[in-house]
């Protein structure tokens, strides 16, 4: 059986970005609009006044700082409150096969590949721009590679599983090398109105490639050591938009049919869930918990990932063990743990143990226990 090493990533950010103030004047604006045009209903009781939020607030409940987005004019207009993302002729290539090109593109280079070197790609993300031809077929044709591709979606742990699917394809010999890529565009599946979500999401991209070992040729690999996924079904984290049920003319659509959570549930009930796994998995693999130097942990809230290394070490983590890039990023659902990844590797020595470790609806939970070559 083939061994395999991660030999690069790479990461796609738009270039807008909306700080926590520029969303708190629009959302604010937003409330102040709404109310006084339901004045009358509101008094009557037959409509709920809008509550206003502020900086403070998304900070203490996120750590949340600042998101980037494609488009950055549609979510602050008032009056609309959505990206807007022209629709493409089926001649063009799609926004999502865009942001997995110049992802992918970083992730070859690093690795000293080319297209010639990969048989396979997967692209795994939360929501795909249509049912099909695949995404990654799409992007499989505009990146020249030969060989396959079909999309998976797993939610925010679509990466960690994608990641899963391609050491299995190169360990039975079905690919020398497989590159997994996860184009988000969160921004256009939030409720930019909701008080409690309208703060979590931003879009990246992000590409893993993934290649038999003794192929493997650059400096930058990390031998996958340690897997384990996990499902549970739970509706706390939910968005019912399908085919069967399209948005409204305006394009906004009903409230269930963006993201919807019960927060409170999901951090009582994820936590523990994810502790356990990146414990029983580090275990698995052979290795105590003290021996692993790096936690590159799902970027969905600071506080949970506070709580899971606690949870994990005994002891609360240091930035240097779990870092952060939700502050600038928000959360950029299944490519989160893999942009702390791709941010924060360079600095370990040779034998150093890392988890990337993905969760989130579903509930899913991916967990990859890598090793610096």
């Amino acid at each position: 059986m083939n061994t395999v090493v991660i030999s690069g990533t790479g990461l796609f950010t738009p270039s807008l970005s909306i700080s926590n103030e520029e969303l708190i004047a629009s959302f604010n604006a937003y409330v102040n609009q709404f109310n006084t045009q339901n004045a009358a209903a509101i008094a009557s009781g037959e409509v709920v006044a809008l509550e206003e939020s502020s900086v403070g607030f998304i900070e203490k409940a996120s750590g949340i700082k600042s998101r980037f987005v494609i488009d950055k004019e549609g979510v602050l207009d008032i009056n609309r409150m959505v990206p807007r993302i022209p629709e493409r002729s089926d001649e063009e290539p799609s926004v999502m096969c865009e942001m997995a090109v110049a992802a992918a593109t970083q992730a070859l280079q690093r690795a000293g590949r080319t297209a010639a070197d990969v048989d396979a790609v997967i692209c795994a993300a939360s929501n795909m721009q249509r049912g099909y031809p695949a995404m990654a077929v799409e992007i499989q044709n505009a990146l020249g590679i030969e060989g396959f591709g079909y999309d998976i979606n797993v939610a925010c742990s679509s990466a960690t599983f994608g990641i899963q699917a391609a050491v299995t394809a190169i360990q039975s010999g079905q690919a020398r090398a497989v590159l997994v890529v996860n184009p988000e565009i969160t921004s256009g599946h939030l409720n930019w109105r909701d008080r409690d979500s309208h703060f979590i999401f931003g879009d990246a991209c992000t590409a893993i490639l993934l290649e038999r070992a003794d192929l493997a040729t650059s400096d930058y690999q990390f031998d996958i050591v340690g897997l384990k996924l996990k499902t549970q079904f739970s509706n706390n984290i939910r968005n019912n938009f399908g085919f069967l049920n399209r948005a409204d003319e305006s394009g906004i659509g009903k409230p269930d049919k963006l993201f919807r959570q019960q927060g409170r549930k999901v951090f009582k009930e994820v936590c523990p869930m994810a502790a356990a796994t990146i414990t029983a998995t580090v275990q698995e693999a052979g290795i105590q918990i003290p021996d692993v130097q790096r936690f590159w942990l799902h970027q969905a809230n600071l506080n949970m990932n506070l709580l899971i290394a606690r949870m994990i070490l005994g002891r609360d983590a240091t930035p240097d063990e779990s870092p952060t890039i939700l502050d600038t990023y928000a959360n950029t659902s299944s490519a989160g743990s893999i942009i702390a990844f791709h941010k924060h590797q360079a600095d370990l020595a040779k034998g150093a143990v890392g988890v990337i470790c993905s969760f989130g609806a579903g509930y899913s939970i991916g967990c990859v226990v890598v090793k610096k070559r």
